[in-house]
């Protein structure tokens, strides 16, 4: 009986010793994954010409909004009148023309500053970066003959 008990005791230490033999060859190799780059905030800047597109729409949005708002109160307006209710009935369609040129001025307003941000970033590129890449030369001094 204890030559069974050692012959299975040495069995496992021979089996524990190949383990660990084993697996100090052949490391484990872990999958890590590196981490995600830090998300760029910066938002990218519009270019000129994109300032321009920009405030010609907002012009555009400004009149469709203005074209909206008196349609929706001549038409209020109109209904008021059918129902013989006219002092309702232009109050509606004054009410409508005054939102109307409210949008109106609105949109001509952001949409002309950005026109003109465009513009004058545009002409800046012209004046004022064009020689970035051509660093100035070095004076040699005063002149003597």
């Amino acid at each position: 009986m204890r030559t069974l008990i050692r012959s299975i005791f040495l069995a496992l230490v021979i089996l524990a010793a190949a383990s660990l033999s084993a697996a100090s060859a052949y490391p484990q190799q872990q999958q890590t994954t590196p981490p995600p780059p830090p998300p760029n905030h910066a938002q990218p800047t519009r270019t000129p010409g994109g300032d321009v597109g920009s405030g010609a729409g907002d012009i555009g949005k400004g009149a469709g909004g203005a074209a909206g708002n008196v349609a929706k109160g001549t038409g209020e307006g109109a209904g008021e009148l059918v129902t013989l209710h006219p002092v309702k009935g232009a109050t509606d369609v004054g009410k409508g023309v005054g939102v109307g040129a409210k949008d109106a001025g609105v949109g001509a307003a952001k949409g002309t500053g950005k026109i003109a941000k465009g513009t004058g970033r545009g002409v800046g590129h012209i004046f004022h970066h064009s020689h970035k890449d051509n660093p100035p030369a070095a004076e040699s001094g005063p002149l003597t003959n």
